[in-house]
Order: structure tokens, then C-alpha cells, then sequence
């Protein structure tokens, strides 16, 4: 368990922000980090060249320690779309063939999949929210012969129901399916083991759980789809890159794994130092011990809402640091106006009022959001 870490994080004493599944808010050493890069940007006489090359690689390297891959195996990336949209030019479909999805899955991970359908004469099947909470078992039961993508979550958006990928990955596989998986709400937070899983790519935005910029984000990209074709061409990606006096010889071979992949302007030299030190913080915790300590806080939320007759998904099958708390009836229609009174800081997602912690959160505060529930019971 991680003691509170407050103390890292620029939070007013009167604020509940139970929110990080709608933005993770900047740690204050990435902050400091973002300004000091922002300053450097004033001074351009002061950026060497190898400042478009070094940041990005050390940024590489830190995310693919979080997910247990090589760093040539990871793409920098502008967003959670922008990689799936790699993902899907790279995964073959044909016509009669289906890609699987969630219901209500973020649209990030259905529109593109859309397209992808559309252009190859393919189906998309939506697996409906089952009413055990075991998306597992629904996805499982849905994966017929002709399914040959699976794009999921490592939990759903709306209230954090957990999918086992390890076991969906290895049946998927059976099938003959590429495993495409948008990480944006896990990773950061819930562990996630590339050897274990084994997807075909997994992309995530770094401004919720990695703590990081908006506008940054990663792809990991399988070693067997490492020669495909990224949706950009930028000349920091290809072979040689590093030698200014030779960019005019337009050489077509790219620079190794899964570099071909990064966005252009990837050196992102204001962003990458603010995801250096997010990531270099959440390394230190460690992912297992964060999961860890935010289950705990969200079984306190869960069981406390439990008493006032306020439901959520049982332990095991949703993600630790998710709370989605269901109330019969719906959702009150004033809870919002006194959550904003109490300066208490949720989402409502779906038909979930979702309560995200973060290692900054005390008791206190559960305690407060729990009061202003219990309000709306009459």
C-alpha cells in the first residue's frame, strides 16, 4: 500500500477530485519539468539536434518498462485515435469477416472501426453489457469463427468492468484474430503484461492514468507487425534521421521497430520532459502497488454507497481504481448541482456515476462525496 501523495500534486485543500479517469492532473515535478522545457523553447539557439532524438527515446524506453516491452517495440503517438488508426490500417479484414466491440465502448475504439468495416465489407458485432458484469464471459461467448479483430479496453470507460485479456487474447488467437486494445483508462494504473497478453497493438492516451500532457500518447506495436505502413510520413522516422547534412537524400528505409509509427514532430520538446517525470513517478510507486492502494479506497466508496442502496459492480470484475456506482432509478437529477456545491469532483458516464481516486485522495474526501449521496436518499 502507498502512503498519500498529496504532497506531489498542486490540489487545494477544499477540493475533492475524484476524477482522474476524466484528467489526471499534472504531478508537480512534471509541471516544473513542462515549464522548464517551455522556457527552453525561447532560447532555440540552445536546442542541440540530439534534443529531437533523445527525449523521445528516453520517453520510449519508460513506457515500455511500464508495459514489460522492448523500447523499439513502442510508437510515440499524439493520441489514443491516432494509434488505433495505425492499428486498424494495419490489421487485414475481409469482406464477411467482423470486428468485435463493447457496447457503449469509447467512441475512439468504434468510429474508426466503422470505417475499417465499411471499406473492407465487414461486420461489426457489439457485444452486449451483460448483466453479471462479466465481460469476459460475453466477450468469450460472442467470439464466433468469423470475428478476426477485437478491439476492447482493459476496462470499460463508463464504470471500470474489467475484462481478463490474458484469457480473451489467448482465445482470440485460436480464432485466427488480431487483439487491438485501447489502454487510456488502465494503463498507469492497472497492470498490463505485453508477454502475457500478447496484443497486436495497444494505444493510450497519457493525460488520464499515465498522468501525463494532453496531445501525448503511445502505441505498442507486436514485433510481427512491425514492417507495416504508418498513416504519416515524417522524415525524423527514417534511417539516418540524425544526420541533418543528409536529410535532402530522402532515403526510404526507416529507422528500427516500431519508430516507423511515431507521429511527425515527435520530439514534442515542451510535452516529452512532462512525460519523462510522470512516468518516472509512476515507475517508482509501481503499477501493482498503485492498483493496490486504489482498489482499497474505491471497496471503501463502493461499500459506503452500498449502505445508502447504491450499487456497483462486484470487487472481481471491475478494474481497482473504478468505482461506477449505480442507483436505482437513475441518477438523481440534482446530484450534479450538489456535487458542485460540495466541491466534490465525478463523472457521469453512461448510467454510472464514476468515481476515479488517485493516490492524492484522502478519506476525507470519500467521506464528503458519501454525504452528499446520502442526501439524495431522502
Amino acid at each position: 500500500m502507498i502512503a498519500n501523495q498529496r504532497s506531489l500534486f498542486d490540489l487545494s485543500d477544499d477540493v475533492a477530485y475524484l476524477n482522474c479517469a476524466y484528467m489526471g492532473p499534472l504531478p508537480r515535478a512534471a509541471r516544473e519539468a513542462g515549464q522548464a522545457a517551455m522556457a527552453r523553447k525561447s532560447r532555440p539557439w540552445e536546442i542541440p539536434p540530439s534534443d529531437f532524438f533523445e527525449p523521445a527515446e528516453t520517453t520510449r524506453a519508460l513506457f515500455a518498462k511500464l508495459i514489460g516491452a522492448a523500447a523499439g517495440d513502442v510508437a510515440l503517438v499524439p493520441s489514443a485515435s491516432y494509434g488505433l488508426a495505425v492499428a486498424a490500417a494495419n490489421v487485414r479484414l475481409e469482406p464477411g469477416e467482423a470486428i468485435l466491440l463493447l457496447a457503449e465502448q469509447f467512441p475512439s475504439n468504434v468510429l474508426v472501426w466503422r470505417e475499417k468495416a465499411a471499406e473492407a465489407g465487414a461486420d461489426i458485432i457489439t457485444v452486449a453489457r451483460p448483466e453479471n458484469d462479466d465481460w469476459t464471459g460475453a466477450v468469450l461467448e460472442r467470439l464466433e469463427p468469423r470475428v478476426k479483430v477485437l478491439a476492447l479496453p482493459h476496462c470499460h470507460w463508463t464504470d471500470g468492468g474489467l475484462l481478463d485479456l490474458e484469457e480473451i487474447a489467448a482465445a482470440a488467437r485460436r480464432n485466427g484474430a488480431a487483439v487491438v486494445i485501447d489502454g487510456t483508462q488502465s494503463l498507469g494504473a492497472l497492470p498490463f503484461d505485453v508477454a502475457k497478453i500478447q496484443p497486436d497493438f495497444l494505444a493510450a492516451a497519457a493525460y488520464k492514468w499515465l498522468l501525463g500532457p494532453y496531445s501525448t500518447g503511445f502505441l505498442y506495436v507486436a514485433p510481427r507487425h512491425q514492417e507495416g505502413k504508418p498513416i504519416e510520413h515524417n522524415w525524423v522516422v527514417r534511417a539516418g534521421a540524425e544526420d541533418f547534412t543528409a536529410l535532402v537524400e530522402y532515403r526510404d528505409d526507416f529507422a528500427p521497430g516500431a519508430r516507423r509509427f511515431d507521429q511527425g514532430e515527435r520530439a514534442g520538446m515542451q510535452l516529452l520532459p512532462v512525460s519523462i517525470a510522470s512516468l518516472e513517478l509512476l515507475l517508482g510507486w509501481g503499477i501493482e502497488n498503485i492498483q493496490a492502494t486504489l482498489a482499497e479506497k474505491t471497496a471503501a466508496i463502493a461499500a459506503g454507497a452500498a449502505e445508502l442502496g447504491i450499487k456497483s459492480a462486484p470487487r472481481n470484475r471491475r478494474a481497482g481504481h473504478f468505482a461506477g456506482l449505480r442507483f436505482t432509478g437513475g441518477i438523481p437529477g440534482d446530484l450534479a448541482e450538489k456535487l458542485a456545491a460540495a466541491k466534490v469532483h465525478v463523472s457521469v458516464r453512461g448510467s454510472s456515476l464514476r468515481v476515479t481516486p488517485h493516490l492524492y485522495n484522502t478519506d476525507e474526501e470519500a467521506d464528503r462525496l458519501l454525504a452528499v449521496l446520502r442526501t439524495t436518499r431522502g
